[in-house]
């Protein structure tokens, strides 16, 4: 689910963005969203590194199961 997250706010796509784009065409340009969207972008590759080195944090709750 994060690679695709990341796939939707990125380019050539980037599909989440046109769509903001076009929701606040009046008060941002298509420049100014992508640079909004990348602390959002560092942090779910933080998540998905994270995820790949450390895999028992998120087997965790449904080992429990």
């Amino acid at each position: 689910m994060k690679l695709l997250e990341i796939g939707m706010i990125t380019p050539p796509v980037g599909m989440n963005v046109f769509v903001i784009r076009n929701v606040a065409s009046q008060y941002a340009t298509v420049a100014q969203i992508f640079r909004g969207v990348v602390p959002f972008l560092a942090a779910d590759l933080v998540v998905v590194i994270l995820a790949i080195a450390f895999p028992s944090f998120i087997l965790f709750l449904p080992s429990l199961m």
